[in-house]
């Protein structure tokens, strides 16, 4: 493999691109980051209540071309497509990560209490059924609790990040008794500066931990 591996960003949405630029660019500024951008997935998720085989399809196909585009490995940012992901990376020659993955192994490496901060509902369910498996082989007692921070992602969406980051940060200092604070998507790392000043609990986010983990997958 060469020195500077070629990593393949597929993004279901605009606002998830700029936290893992950001990411790469502090842990990882060697690898070489291609991005996909197919924006119709986040709103076609939002409107159906679980995965479809279309939505599943689409997320394959995606994954086929980062291969055809001579991608070493997969990184999704969108963290509502987890089953679709699981059933790509399954199929492909090379590592593929979903978004959390990463981030789920390292707060349950801190402690059995998480507490997840989401802003997209149609990603709880999916986000909660992927950390109880990755618990179920690394710590089984461990817990996950979640709370919506309500109208965060409309703030994002509508380019005001500083409205998007406080909401983010006044729902973090409202938590105590856990172990680890999880910003669930890759839209919301952006406020993990604003989240470290409001409280003492351990914060993690899918972009910073995922690079770290590629970082080691590929070295």
């Amino acid at each position: 493999m060469p020195n500077a591996p070629r990593i393949a960003l597929i993004h279901a949405t605009p606002i998830a691109i700029d936290p893992i630029k950001a990411s790469f660019e502090a842990g990882w500024p060697q690898a070489e980051t291609i991005n996909l951008l197919e924006d119709s997935l986040s709103p076609d998720r939002a409107a159906v209540s679980s995965m479809t085989a279309e939505l599943e399809e689409r997320i394959l196909l995606l994954a086929e071309y980062a291969i055809k585009a001579r991608s070493d490995a997969i990184l999704f940012t969108c963290s509502s497509f987890g089953s679709a992901i699981e059933a790509a990376a399954a199929r492909l020659p090379i590592p593929v990560l979903k978004p959390n993955e990463a981030m789920f192994e390292a707060a349950i490496a801190q402690g059995g209490r998480t507490a997840m901060l989401y802003t997209f509902p149609p990603a709880r369910g999916g986000m909660e059924s992927e950390f109880h498996e990755e618990a179920a082989s690394r710590n089984p007692t461990a817990t996950i609790t979640s709370f919506l921070v309500e109208g965060a992602i409309d703030a994002v969406r509508g380019g005001d990040a500083q409205t998007h980051n406080r909401l983010v940060a006044e729902a973090a200092s409202n938590l105590t008794d856990f172990d680890a604070i999880m910003l669930a998507h890759f839209s919301t790392a952006r406020a993990i500066d604003s989240v470290k000043d409001r409280t003492r609990i351990p914060v993690f986010s899918s972009p910073d931990a995922a690079v770290s983990k590629l970082k080691k997958l590929l070295s």
